[in-house]
């Protein structure tokens, strides 16, 4: 099955660290040799990065290792084909406009009857339950929130049509979800998915997937709030807090905003 990784963080922060034993679990510690794939949110603009090869192998991986990109908002996603073939199209996170932004996603698990999930204003390139859910679950949002939300209420409306929207794909598998819009990161967990928050005081982490260990203090300041998401834990020193089956968090600057569960 594949793994994700997030990021949210109160000041533009590199994932180089985490990504470095993030990468190793694409066909070195893990078996996941079917691709894999990394977004940014940074100045108001998106890019992303996506190779259907191990990223373990991938000069791609390494030049995000060896570039440190600096964003609030991180999805990365490595890939063990379940549906679809290995090709590019169906290489994870996907991306699609709404409200004049570019809504960034990737899931971990695998769908029954997902061809009957109907679409309405988006279509899928590849052929992934995992994108055919996608464009099925953004279109009920748009469907619902044509512009978006304007306060609190309106927002915590929206952040519980999502959760809702969520339980009906778990209803029909395993859906682990990282999901962004540039503003807001939303981690919503089937089965796995867990969290770090790092602020001050900044300590020492050691991968778990790799020979490197960090002291955080040298490279933060005592303000930096940096949370990671991750299916499996990416650290072997720290404490690491596991989502709740039906459990969807809503991220923004490293902090937990809103909490919804089943």
């Amino acid at each position: 099955m594949c793994e994700l990784m997030g990021m949210s963080a109160n000041v533009p922060t590199d994932i180089c660290f985490s990504f470095t034993g993030f990468l190793h679990r694409g066909g070195g510690t893990g078996p996941h040799r079917d691709g894999w794939g990394i977004a940014f949110y940074e100045e108001g603009g998106y890019r992303d990065f996506r190779d259907p090869h191990p990223s373990v192998h991938s000069p791609i991986a390494r030049l995000i290792c060896d570039y440190p990109i600096k964003s609030n908002i991180v999805i990365s996603h490595i890939r063990q084909a379940n549906v679809g073939q290995v090709r590019l199209a169906n290489t994870h996170p996907f991306v699609r406009e709404m409200w004049g932004r570019p809504w960034c996603y990737a899931h971990n698990g695998q769908l029954a009857d997902w061809q009957a999930l109907p679409h309405s204003y988006y279509r899928p390139v590849g052929s992934t339950d995992s994108e055919h859910a996608f464009c099925w679950l953004l279109g009920e949002l748009r469907g619902a929130f044509p512009d978006p939300p304007e306060d609190d209420a309106q927002r915590h409306a929206f952040w519980g049509t999502l959760h809702g929207l969520c339980e009906r794909l778990r209803g029909l598998g395993v859906f682990n979800l990282l999901l962004a819009d540039g503003d807001c990161l939303y981690t919503y967990c089937s089965t796995k998915l867990a969290h770090i928050t790092r602020r001050a005081p900044f300590g020492r982490a050691s991968l778990s997937d790799a020979e490197l260990t960090v002291n955080f203090a040298e490279h933060t300041t005592p303000d930096d709030v940096v949370s990671v998401i991750a299916t499996e834990p990416l650290t072997d020193n720290e404490e690491w807090v596991r989502m709740d089956p039906g459990e969807l968090l809503v991220w923004k600057g490293g902090l937990i905003q809103a909490r919804f569960k089943t």
